[in-house]
């Protein structure tokens, strides 16, 4: 099940100027707001899922490096038993 992403009014507002700003500065061209938002929603739905998951295998890298930590630090309190 996929939920749209839904940005925070200002925030999306502040990204269409940047886009806006991007098309001007670097090709030249000059977008209105209803093609910037247009962009930016093709942006999120196409790379949205990519940049995600990304982050999900990145959150799971640092869990699996804590849990690792977290279990030597466990056995370096274990008392040893003669």
């Amino acid at each position: 099940m996929i939920i749209p992403m839904k940005l925070p009014k200002e925030q999306k507002e502040m990204i269409i100027r940047n886009v806006q700003m991007y098309f001007e500065n670097e090709r030249d061209e000059t977008i209105g707001d209803l093609a910037a938002e247009g962009f930016i929603d093709f942006m999120i739905k196409e790379l949205g899922p990519h940049l995600y998951n990304k982050g999900i295998a990145d959150a799971r890298t640092v869990l699996i490096q804590k849990t690792t930590q977290l279990e030597d630090e466990l056995y370096s309190l274990e008392k040893r038993i003669k």
